[in-house]
């Protein structure tokens, strides 16, 4: 059988050379490319059967025109740079890659909460500059260090990240609620469901891991943020658009919560005048909960299999197109 012209618009994200794109390269005759400028997508996919991507955008214009395109790979779980009704339209299968940064993207969030908690950083690096040198005592504190343990800890979103968030959150002693769209099944162990409102005003940390939506984009206002406890974090490993920038940096302004961290922004890489580059008490990280090396691998081991399966005729993680 004659192996498919396969393109990857955009490699580096993905794998900046630190891992081997062997598993797709035994399927198709690949074309690499690092980064690809959207005026250039067409040209690059050319007459290739497939395409990857990352957090390219692939417009109607290159899939309406790319003669042989049948196959679209998305390096990743959300779908939003894809024109799906295009697709739908060339009757393109569209596969993603569910789950694979699960256990990544949780570690990263307790690392943003410990950093809000304990402020790691900080202390190391004042211990650097000579802080502890100078110090008359046997030791000393920056900020307050906070205790996770008996806090509340709200997850908005409750699929395989959230769960995982609240498996940690447990491990540390603390209350965990959650607020979901179904709540057939019973919640697990330490976990209690909670509508918005409740789990708004009674959370220590609220962290988001729903999926963008028409009814999730900016469920984070200065409504919502005015029922946080003053004392209390917010945490976006998500998606931006979630939360309103703008609201979110007044609130931090004007102290009516504690502190956020975010490692994902509306923009990306953000603008200058994003309001909370300037925020204080905001940690922001460029978007890496998913970028660890293990979590890399796994990713590109399942686009190899999403390949292969389209390939033999039966694809798997197909985005619906209807």
């Amino acid at each position: 059988m004659k192996r498919p012209r396969l393109v990857i618009l955009d490699a580096y994200a993905t794998n900046p050379g630190d891992l081997s794109w062997a598993p797709l390269e035994a399927l198709a005759d690949c074309t690499i490319y690092d980064r690809t400028p959207p005026a250039e997508a067409l040209a690059r996919v050319g007459d290739a059967e497939a395409v990857l991507l990352n957090k390219g955008v692939l417009s109607a214009e290159t899939i309406l025109q790319a003669p042989n395109l049948k196959y679209v790979g998305i390096m990743a779980t959300g779908c939003n740079t894809i024109d799906l009704p295009a697709a739908k339209q060339r009757g393109l299968v569209v596969c993603n890659v569910p789950g694979y940064s699960t256990p990544s993207v949780a570690q990263h969030t307790f690392a943003l909460l410990l950093e809000l908690s304990n402020h790691v950083g900080r202390h190391a690096a004042n211990v650097r500059a000579g802080g502890w040198t100078r110090n008359p005592d046997y030791c000393y504190w920056l900020t307050p260090q906070i205790e996770l343990a008996d806090l509340t800890l709200g997850i908005i979103g409750f699929g395989q990240i959230g769960q995982a968030v609240a498996r940690i959150a447990v491990a540390f002693g603390m209350r965990v609620l959650a607020n979901r769209r179904d709540t057939i099944q019973p919640p697990p162990p330490g976990v209690e469901y909670a509508d918005l409102n409740q789990l708004f005003a009674e959370s220590d940390v609220i962290s988001l891991h729903c999926p963008l939506t028409p009814q999730t984009k900016g469920i984070i206002h200065a409504e919502r943020l005015a029922q946080m406890k003053p004392s209390a974090f917010l945490i976006n490993t998500s998606r931006g658009p979630l939360v309103v920038e703008s609201d979110l940096a007044a609130a931090l302004a004007e102290g009516k919560i504690a502190g956020a961290a975010v490692d994902v922004l509306s923009t990306e890489p953000p603008p200058a005048d994003n309001p909370l580059l300037q925020a204080p008490n905001c940690l922001i990280t460029p978007h890496l909960a998913w970028a660890t090396a293990a979590a890399r691998k796994r990713l590109i081991d399942i686009v190899a299999e999403n390949l292969r399966a389209y390939l033999n005729g039966h694809p798997i993680n197909q985005i619906p197109l209807e």
